[in-house]
This record gives structure tokens, C-alpha cells and sequence, in this order.
């Protein structure tokens, strides 16, 4: 099915409950998308993709306005530079566009780190790979598809 996101494809042959919203027009920001899923902000939960080093890259998946905390990841990492990827970086190590990005469904494994934020909310949305279009779950069933991601306190302090 062409029209199903490439998330959705996935999460449905792990057999991972999930569902599919389509929004019914362009997306600007965090809180619309939000409130069209009938999800308070921090229930979207934004995979940010960043550079290690050439070639090498690992996703922070941050929930709502929550910002990466830059020294936090260098730190995790043991690197003293970390930069995020650019749109055409984001394409070729997720297979998705900025946006779309989720943890799920990607062409090879990645690192993916889970900001504390992300484990406060039963439900959660995300990218489904598509524009426009959102995955809603449950938190722990997209924690038990990433076993081995690292849980800790990424975002910065506000």
C-alpha cells in the first residue's frame, strides 16, 4: 500500500498496535500537530538526527519543546564534537526526510538515545515517515522495539 507510512509497515509486521493520523493540512509547528492528535505537546516526541563523526550517526529522540542538551551528548558519547545532520545527512542514514523521522523502519540500526521525557506519557506520537502524517502508541511498546537504547536526561535545562 503506497499511501501507508513506511512506519506504520513496520510497526504492523512486528505487530506493534499503533495508529495512523493524517493531518488535514500542512504542519507548522509542535502544538498544532499536537492538538490535531488530541495530544498535549509533550506527547510528540521528535527524533533528532546528528552527526558522531563521517558517516556515523545516532538519533536523540526528545519529547515536545524539549531542547538536546549539546554537552549532555558529548559527554554520553566521550566526543568533544557532535553536530546535527543536514537534510540530505538525515535522508541518507534514516531513509526519511526532516520531520518524518522515527526509530523505526530505518535502512540500518542506529544509536538512539530516549530523553527522560519521552517516558512520561502512556501514549506518544511521532514521524511515520511520511509528511503530514503522525504514529500514535504506547511509550512502552516503542520502548520494547528499542532494546538497546540508552535512557537518561539529554534535553537542556530551561
Amino acid at each position: 500500500m503506497p499511501d501507508t507510512p513506511p512506519v506504520s509497515q513496520k510497526l504492523t509486521e512486528l505487530g506493534i498496535p499503533h495508529r495512523v493520523f493524517r493531518h488535514t493540512g500542512q504542519v507548522t509547528s509542535l502544538e498544532q500537530a499536537a492538538a490535531e492528535r488530541g495530544q498535549v505537546p509533550a506527547q510528540v516526541i521528535r527524533s533528532i538526527v546528528f552527526r558522531l563523526a563521517e558517516g556515523r550517526f545516532a538519533i536523540a529522540l526528545m519529547a515536545g519543546a524539549a531542547q538536546i542538551s549539546w554537552p549532555a551528548l558529548r559527554a554520553h558519547f566521550g566526543q568533544s564534537r557532535l553536530t546535527m545532520a543536514d537534510a540530505d545527512e538525515v535522508i541518507a542514514a534514516t531513509g526519511y526526510r526532516v520531520g518524518t523521522v522515527a526509530p523505526i523502519g530505518l535502512p540500518r540500526p542506529l544509536p538512539v538515545l530516549i530523553d527522560a521525557s519521552v517516558l512520561v506519557h502512556e501514549e506518544i506520537s511521532m514521524g511515520s515517515g511520511m509528511s503530514n502524517t503522525g504514529i500514535i502508541m504506547k511509550r512502552d511498546d516503542l520502548l520494547k522495539l528499542l532494546p538497546e537504547a540508552q535512557t537518561g536526561n539529554f534535553a537542556a535545562s530551561t
